[in-house]
């Protein structure tokens, strides 16, 4: 059974030594693929994580859930995620992603998408505490690299048990614990609720690293969670769509206290079709173009008058077309002060 210590180093996760304090990128569908990966980790995302993975795709070999387990050196350390609702598959699939070599397995207790989360995987699993744990101890005992769990507060607003299930992870010999402020129940339009994150941090029982989750926005948000709940590190997720540059700018806010200036028209420009030029390459010209749209708004956020060429991006279907219409954004707003 893997046994890790936390408290060795604030900035230590599982056996991966930090400089500093740690700032992950979390694992989200049709997001953190590889090639958005690479672009946060240009700009100092400490770790980073697959998308989520289902445990049953992977034992299937299904060509999309294999395909997911792609990583290039640069981008660690990673960590594969994967999710299911039973313990001989999640125990067969991180097996499986272990042979990818990633330096973390993660499993996934807190997507609350429904088709998910209505099979009992995800977020689904919090209604059934013991399954959580049993289907942990497996997979731990199962695989050499560290195991660690993403999680939420609970199930819904009756059972915020968030507190007891880290208790018993930890036993179970998880190595990290990153909690999202959120129960399985909350919408995301509902501000992150960060108070049991910092009981379950300052709980004298836990000796593994909590790493907190949600609303992390920017640097004075990253660094009051930081300061305010005392957690190990932060993870981000839907602010970084778009916005790679967000690790660094946290991590400036945090050395000095100020922020940075937002990157220019020309800097966005050459991030963004980085970003689609790596993703043509890893899934082809059809599914990058699609997957992009989510990145386009916030890529180019704050300019004035842009919606037409927002419009244009999310409906063209050639990636020359979208090469020459980002070369048309950049002349456009060349000298534009971003809002």
């Amino acid at each position: 059974m893997q046994r890790v210590s936390l408290r060795l180093s604030m900035y230590k996760i599982a056996n991966i030594d930090f400089e500093h304090y740690p700032l992950l990128l979390a694992p989200m569908e049709d997001v953190s693929d590889p090639p958005f990966r690479y672009v946060c980790k240009m700009f100092g995302a400490d770790v980073v994580y697959s998308e989520f993975i289902s445990a049953d795709g992977l034992i299937r070999d299904a060509v999309k859930s294999v395909k997911k387990l792609d990583f290039s050196e640069f981008e660690r350390p990673v960590g594969i995620q994967i999710f299911g609702n039973s313990i001989e598959p999640m125990v067969e699939a991180a097996r499986y992603a272990e042979t990818a070599h990633p330096d973390i397995i993660d499993i996934n207790f807190g997507c609350p998408v429904k088709k998910v989360a209505s099979k009992g995987a995800g977020s689904g699993i919090m209604n059934d505490i013991p399954k959580m744990v049993a289907i942990t101890k497996a997979v731990v005992e199962a695989v050499k690299t560290p195991v660690t769990v993403k999680t939420r507060l609970g199930y819904d607003d009756e059972h915020r048990e968030i507190v007891d299930i880290a208790e018993r992870l930890q036993d179970v010999g998880i190595a990290a614990l990153t909690i999202h402020g959120r129960l399985r129940t909350t919408k995301y339009s509902e501000p992150a609720e960060w108070t049991l994150i910092g009981e379950v941090k300052n709980n004298p029982r836990m000796t593994i690293p909590i790493i907190g989750n949600g609303d992390v926005v920017d640097g004075p948000s990253a660094k009051h969670f930081k300061d305010t709940y005392g957690v190990d590190g932060l993870m981000i997720g839907r602010a970084s769509y778009g916005n790679p540059w967000i690790f660094k700018q946290i991590r400036h806010y945090f050395e000095t206290g100020e922020e940075l200036p937002l990157p220019d028209v020309a800097e966005r420009v050459r991030i963004s079709r980085l970003q689609l030029e790596k993703s043509v390459e890893w899934k082809g010209e059809h599914i990058a173009l699609l997957e992009i749209r989510k990145h386009w708004s916030s890529y180019f956020k704050g300019l004035p008058n842009f919606k037409p060429f927002r419009m244009r991006l999310m409906e063209i279907n050639s990636v020359d077309e979208i090469y020459a219409l980002l070369d048309e954004i950049e002349k456009t707003y060349s000298g534009c002060e971003l809002a």
